[in-house]
């Protein structure tokens, strides 16, 4: 075979290699941008949802805390590690597209940010409010009991003038933080219909389930009495946050109702209306305030399909993580 002509069968070779990857690459869909985070519920709870009351696809509806970036924010925290069981001082700002601290938010159920810390084994919960400075750097004195591996979640509104006037929408961020220390994972608690925290025993009834929205309903006791006085707490009488066991997807949905709407009473019963985006093991934690003070019981609950079913009907954990702390 002379040299012209081998020059011409391998640009002929060359061309179908590169025409069949061409053909497989336009056959695949491209890459698709970040979805957006997903919309806490808001207050009118099951009546928000489709006609059937069903959500839509697990697969369809991202959940928020997986990434450190999401809806042009991005989670930029400035204390990466932490002693365990020894006081530190937390510190993160939020930054726009630009790379500039965002400083305007819009107040969500009476906080302009809400911080979740949570350990990986979910043994381990705080719910916190810091104080931002006015560089938009925000602040706040955290102890962490454990050592091991946690995830910090930033659930925020932006301002509404935030992107330009377009209208705000809620976001959550999540970033890992390292606690130092000699590290004991432990292992999921059990399903269980009932939590003690504190004296008080708190009831769940109702289950989760992939893609569909569902009723949870707490009922909240002491001494055995059911309790009617329930106060206010970040606008609501219960505030619950949920997160997966395995990659710690957040969760945050709102109650059905809320107080002086002249429908929704103090207690004992809250309740909420909760999408799960896939099956698996979730925690549940419900804050409630009483006598002054706010509480932290917590369940785990188990999505497949009979979520609630293999409940027992004792032995929850109300510990919230060896004591919930509370900011304001």
């Amino acid at each position: 075979m002379n040299t012209g002509l081998k020059i011409t069968v391998f640009a002929t070779a060359l061309a179908a290699v590169f025409g069949g990857a061409y053909g497989v690459g336009t056959g695949l869909d491209p890459l698709a941008d970040d979805p957006e985070p997903a919309a806490h519920s808001d207050h009118r709870g099951e009546e928000s949802g489709a006609p059937d009351g069903r959500a839509p696809a697990a697969a369809d509806e991202p959940v928020g805390g997986l990434r450190v970036s999401s809806g042009g924010y991005s989670l930029d925290l400035r204390t990466p590690r932490v002693e365990a069981d020894r006081a530190a001082t937390l510190r993160f700002r939020v930054l726009d597209r630009d790379g500039r601290p965002l400083t305007e938010y819009r107040p969500d159920h009476d906080k302009e940010l809400h911080l979740i810390v949570a350990s990986r084994d979910l043994g381990t919960y705080r719910h916190v409010h810091p104080t931002r400075a006015a560089d938009g750097t925000w602040s706040t004195r955290l102890t962490l009991p454990r050592a091991g591996d946690h995830r910090v979640f930033a659930d925020f509104v932006p301002g509404d003038g935030a992107k330009g006037g377009e209208a705000a929408e809620d976001v959550t961020l999540g970033a890992d933080l390292a606690v130092a220390g000699p590290y004991e994972p432990r292992e999921l608690p059990e399903p269980a219909r009932t939590a003690d925290t504190d004296g008080y025993r708190v009831r769940l009834d109702g289950s989760l389930r992939p893609g569909t929205a569902r009723k949870l309903t707490l009922t909240v006791t002491k001494d055995g009495k059911p309790v009617t006085d329930l106060q206010p707490y970040l606008g609501a009488y219960g505030h619950l946050v949920a997160l997966r066991s395995g990659d710690l997807a957040y969760l945050h949905v709102h109650p059905n109702g809320e107080p002086g709407d002249g429908r929704t009473r103090p207690g004992p019963g809250v309740s909420f209306t909760a999408t799960a985006p896939s099956s698996g093991a979730y925690r549940l934690f419900l804050d409630f305030k009483h006598e002054g003070e706010v509480r932290t019981a917590a369940f785990t609950v188990r999505a497949d399909g009979t979520a609630g079913q293999d409940a027992h009907e004792e032995g929850g954990s109300g510990e919230s993580g060896e004591g919930a702390e509370h900011g304001h």
